[in-house]
């Protein structure tokens, strides 16, 4: 089953086709902070496409949604056996 990413959603909301690094956190809801991908950007791990305006960094949406989708994966639930009723 094919699960569609969230991150398509979040891009579809966003009004601009770029995304200063200081507004990420607010474009993942909270998932990454400025900080967080500014240490990966010194380390060359960051978003590809990223553009240095005077004191600002900012990415093209598609590229940031990209770089997401390829650092996210999708928890599945496993069965598993429980020892014991616990109470029930």
């Amino acid at each position: 089953m094919k699960v569609e990413s969230p991150f398509r959603s979040m891009a579809e909301k966003w009004p601009s086709s770029m995304v200063a690094r200081s507004e990420t956190k607010n474009i993942t809801g909270g998932i990454m902070s400025e900080k967080y991908i500014s240490n990966l950007d010194s380390a060359g791990l960051g978003p590809a496409g990223a553009i240095r305006c005077g004191k600002k960094v900012c990415y093209p949406v598609e590229s940031l949604i990209a770089w997401l989708e390829s650092r996210s994966s999708v928890i599945t639930r496993r069965k598993t056996k429980v020892k014991g009723d616990f109470g029930r």
